[in-house]
């Protein structure tokens, strides 16, 4: 697929808005035939995506995939992790987050186990941006890591993952670390998974210090909640204005001051659809309106975005298209 650059004029709530778009797919062929939950960072030697492929979602042969964008085009899809406990034993691998340590290492944090109310959290390590890789390390006993979408750094250094459970509901919490995940602390879960399920949060940060979650759930709509002392303490879980169909979202601070969210337009009780994928704007982390369309195609699946905002300004998504691939959607908002 050629990658070529398109542009367009939104008219939105927070005002019309020029945007520079383009895509593609990480690959055109790979050694497995099915990926899905993909991962986005930006490093020192450029952005690098990661995502979980095998035959199937739960199949043992699921392992952790990598790719890198050099020279304006993504390398091929490497294996860097998978579920091998012994010659006769192996586990599917889920869910890949990557994280750039400023001036330090790369981590991709990964889970390996049959299901999601069974898996355990791994970590692996990068000194030259990921070209090569430590040996797994398992996180302690209780300790899952990023659940689904990337930590953010705290000004005191520490390093604060979003992560949840499923094993008694659908619960959120929180896991710290101020060492690269060598030392871990966690909170206890801020739902009980009753009135509201909810899992696979993702942080925004405003100006005032505290801390917003929005999160995946089973309630028809992307939950939030807010934090003052720095993800210690939630308050209680509320809907916000997007709806949700029970599919994983991503969200980021912009530098402009503005926070962006990549979610699926659609409702649970609709059938959970996720057949269209959007990028909406927010002034506030509270209102918020459609940018535009990454996909919109009935009966398909386009869903578990990441998404970052790299050093050049531009909005960086990846995410599953059919289950068959990764996409790719890079976004210059040109106002």
């Amino acid at each position: 697929m050629k990658f070529l650059p398109v542009f367009f004029l939104f008219c939105t709530a927070l005002s019309a808005q020029s945007v520079n778009f383009k895509s593609e797919f990480i690959y055109e062929q790979a050694p497995f035939p099915s990926a899905h939950a993909s991962t986005l960072v930006e490093t020192p030697q450029g952005l690098m995506a990661a995502w979980f492929g095998g035959t199937h979602e739960r199949h043992k042969d699921v392992g952790i995939w990598t790719s890198q964008m050099a020279n304006g085009k993504w390398t091929p899809p490497v294996e860097v992790a998978n579920g091998v406990q012994s010659e006769t034993l192996r586990y599917p691998c889920w869910n890949p987050v990557l994280f750039q340590m400023p001036g330090a290492e790369l981590l991709l944090f990964y889970k390996v186990g049959p299901s999601p109310s069974e898996w355990w959290g791994m970590l692996i390590r990068s000194r030259d941006g990921g070209q090569t890789w430590s040996t797994p390390e398992k996180l302690p006993e209780g300790i899952l890591g990023p659940i689904k979408n990337k930590p953010v750094l705290l000004k005191d250094g520490t390093l604060l993952c979003p992560s949840s459970s499923e094993h008694d509901g659908w619960r959120v919490h929180f896991e710290s670390t101020k060492d690269a995940g060598r030392t871990w602390q966690k909170t206890e879960a801020i739902n009980d998974g009753k009135q509201y399920a909810a899992i696979q949060p993702a942080i925004l940060q405003h100006p005032d210090g505290s801390l917003q979650i929005l999160c995946r759930s089973k309630n028809d709509a992307v939950l939030e909640s807010f934090s003052n002392d720095n993800g210690k303490t939630w308050s209680p879980l509320q809907k916000t204005s997007l709806p949700n169909p029970n599919s994983g979202i991503d969200a980021v601070n912009l530098n402009d001051g503005r926070y962006a969210v990549v979610y699926n337009k659609a409702t649970q009780k609709k059938g959970g659809d996720r057949s269209k994928l959007y990028i909406a704007l927010s002034k506030d982390g509270k209102f918020w309106s459609d940018l535009l369309p990454l996909e919109n195609e009935p009966k398909q699946e386009f869903s578990y975005p990441a998404v970052i905002q790299t050093s050049d300004g531009r909005i960086q998504i990846t995410y599953t298209w059919k289950r068959q691939r990764i996409k790719y959607a890079s976004i210059g908002l040109l106002q």
